[in-house]
C-alpha cells in the first residue's frame, strides 16, 4: 500500500488545508495564510505551497485575487453524488453521517454487472460494500460499491463508519477520482430500498450507476446509488 508518508508534499498541504476548509476553521471569505506563513509553517518551498494552492482553486475550494491571497470559497449545500469530490466534501463532516449496511467483502462481481468489465477485472474479483448516507439524521441515499481488488492491501479491513470513501482513496492508497460516467433514471422504490431510506415502497426514487475513472491506470470503481431527491437536489461536476 502507498502510504501517507509516500505521499507527494504538496499533496499532504492540500490534504490539511482542504480539511481546515471543510471543517469550518477558514469559513467562507477567509483569508488562508500567506505563501510565505505556509512555507514556514510547513518547511515547503514556494513552488511546493503553490502547488497546494493551484490544486484547491481547480477544486472549488479557494480563489486567487490579486493583493488579497487566497480567498475560501462558498462551498455547495446540496447533495454532491454527482461530483468528483464526493458528498463530504460538499455537505461537511458536521451535517453527513456514515452507516455500514454491509461491511466491505471480497466476492466475484455479480453476473450480469451494470458495466463491461475487463478479464482482469473479472479474475480479480471485487471488493462490495454498502453505505447508508445521513444528512442531519435523514437517510438521504444508500451507496453500493464495487472496487476491484487489485493491489488494495488491507482495504476490506478498513473502518468507514463515518469516513469520506474518496479521503481514504487519496490518504491511503494515492488513488484519486478524475471523472468517469453515470447514468441516471427514476425508479419506485422497493421493499429494500424503502426499509433503508424510510420511504414508502413505490416512492420515486432517483437511482444512479456510476463508473469512475481513478488516476490509476485502468483501475475503475463502481457504484450504485439510490437517492431520495423529495428534499434534497443534487449537484456537481463530473
Amino acid at each position: 500500500m502507498v502510504g501517507a508518508k509516500k505521499m507527494p508534499q504538496y499533496k499532504k498541504l492540500y490534504e490539511i488545508l482542504r480539511k481546515h476548509i471543510t471543517s469550518g476553521l477558514y469559513p467562507e471569505g477567509s483569508l488562508l495564510p500567506s505563501e510565505n506563513e505556509l512555507c514556514a509553517l510547513h518547511g515547503l518551498t514556494r513552488p511546493t505551497v503553490r502547488h497546494a494552492l493551484d490544486q484547491l482553486v481547480k477544486d472549488s475550494y479557494i480563489i486567487k485575487q490579486q493583493g488579497k491571497g487566497s480567498i475560501v470559497s462558498k462551498l455547495p449545500k446540496d447533495i454532491g453524488i454527482l461530483s468528483i469530490h464526493g458528498s463530504t466534501s460538499a455537505i461537511g463532516k458536521e451535517h453527513l453521517k456514515t452507516l455500514i449496511i454491509e461491511k466491505p467483502a471480497i466476492k466475484a462481481w455479480d453476473t450480469p454487472f451494470m458495466f463491461e468489465l475487463t478479464d482482469i477485472e473479472r479474475e480479480s474479483g471485487c471488493i462490495c460494500f454498502e453505505r447508508l448516507r445521513l444528512v442531519n439524521e435523514i437517510p438521504v441515499f444508500y451507496d453500493i460499491t464495487h472496487i476491484p481488488n487489485i493491489n488494495m492491501p488491507r482495504f476490506a479491513s478498513r473502518n468507514f463508519k463515518n469516513k469520506s470513501l474518496f479521503e481514504i482513496l487519496r490518504t491511503g492508497y494515492q488513488i484519486e477520482i478524475i471523472g468517469g460516467e453515470q447514468r441516471l433514471k427514476a425508479i419506485p422504490a422497493d421493499k429494500r430500498i424503502s426499509k433503508h431510506l424510510q420511504v414508502k415502497e413505490g416512492h420515486p426514487i432517483l437511482h444512479v450507476e456510476r463508473k469512475m475513472k481513478t488516476n490509476r491506470q485502468g483501475f475503475y470503481i463502481y457504484s450504485t446509488l439510490y437517492f431520495n431527491s423529495e428534499n434534497h437536489s443534487v449537484c456537481g461536476t463530473f
